[in-house]
């Protein structure tokens, strides 16, 4: 385990070093620069100069590459090109937004969706399987951005509810954090959950069709034992991959649903970013949303030999 972890680790970093050339490439490509974002319309040659020398713009691209990842190598992602502040603060000072974001629409999904798909594999081809089954497809089909605006919606012209505008962290006050965090979890659950759905109920019925199960029930199990001591167990390891990915898709993909909740994230800090040309920010958040959901593949990749003691990392 111990030798698998280390090598997993090593393959980490050309990985990184790849997705780290093609975001500072991509930032090159795109149009405009921060210079003229900056100076506007009544730019000069001589004040656009001295602002590329200062931000080192004007340097060769690979020069420009080399400075940038020789200091994330030791922990320095630069600072921002618009505010002057360290880009490592920022983007820990954002990421605890999205990771509780994150980890509270998981949450709600789970809870919701393994539940409901071991029903909908245990009542195979009833009314209530094809219910479940109806509601992971519109799950899976509803478009985030679609789905937070009706519900901003309902619940403003029918309820007259409007969500907190200002936020407040988990420590100052849990409830209105809360509060303001419950609608976009749900949006971002979602999708989430019917993708777990599904899973959930495939991997089940799978299972459940296999000779063991039918050698534990001739055995006078209860059906409550079957599904939850053993078929449930056996059928966690696509639903921990689909969950792996899912986690890691969210950290990365809560840019819009920030947007729309007016919530000062991680994703709102790199769409900001993006649009005033801020090359330190959008390279140092990728780079570190990478290294993110890399890890995370790694611990599910090693939940796998707990789950099913016959997987061995050798």
């Amino acid at each position: 385990m111990i030798a698998y972890t280390i090598r997993r680790l090593l393959m980490l970093i050309p990985v990184l070093f790849g997705i780290s050339i093609f975001i500072f490439l991509i930032m090159k490509m795109i149009p405009g620069d921060v210079v003229s974002t900056m100076l506007g319309t009544e730019a000069t040659d001589e004040s656009r100069s001295q602002l590329e020398k200062q931000f080192g713009l004007n340097l060769p691209i690979y020069q420009q590459y080399y400075n940038w990842i020789s200091g994330v190598l030791v922990g320095d992602f630069g600072v921002s090109l618009r505010t002057g502040k360290p880009v490592l603060g920022d983007i820990l000072n954002r990421f605890t937004l999205t990771l509780e974001l994150t980890l509270l629409s998981a949450f709600l999904s789970w809870i919701i969706a393994i539940p409901l798909g071991i029903i909908a594999a245990i009542k195979r081809n009833t009314s209530t399987d094809f219910g479940v089954r109806i509601i992971s497809l519109l799950g899976v089909s509803v478009p985030n951005f679609a789905l937070a605006t009706l519900l901003l919606l309902i619940l403003s012209v029918f309820f007259s509810y409007y969500p907190p505008s200002s936020y407040v962290s988990l420590v100052e006050d849990p409830v209105k954090n809360l509060q303001m965090m419950i609608l976009p979890s749900i949006v971002l659950g979602t999708a989430m959950a019917g993708a777990v759905m599904r899973m959930t109920r495939s991997t089940v019925l799978e299972v459940l069709r296999q000779d063991f199960i039918r050698t534990i029930r001739a055995k006078g199990a209860s059906e409550r034992v079957v599904i939850f001591n053993h078929a449930l167990k056996n059928a966690m390891i696509p639903i921990l991959t689909i969950i792996g990915m899912q986690i890691g898709v969210l950290l990365g993909g809560t840019v819009i649903i920030e947007q729309i909740f007016s919530l000062p994230g991680l994703g709102q800090m790199v769409l900001t970013a993006i649009n005033q040309r801020d090359y330190p920010v959008v390279q140092g958040a990728v780079l570190f949303i990478a290294f993110v959901f890399v890890m995370i593949n790694l611990i599910v990749d090693l939940l796998y030999s707990y789950l099913d003691p016959r997987i061995t990392y050798k």
